[in-house]
């Protein structure tokens, strides 16, 4: 997920976004935890992506 994507979005959907991100590193996690995480890098670009989300909204807050 790119920036200029998570700046066309309201304050609400961007909440909404962290709060489906944070659910799916969770799940990622669990996964890893198993053994049965098929693509590696996908908790890295779940961090990353929640950084943005997380970035933006402090943006919007000042």
């Amino acid at each position: 997920m790119k920036a200029d994507e998570l700046r066309l979005k309201t304050t609400e959907e961007l909440e909404g976004e962290l709060q489906t991100l944070k659910e799916s590193l969770f799940n990622q996690r669990f996964r890893s935890i198993l053994g049965q995480q098929e693509d590696t890098t996908r908790i890295g670009k779940i961090r990353k992506d929640i950084a943005r989300v997380q970035t933006l909204l402090q943006e919007r807050s000042q």
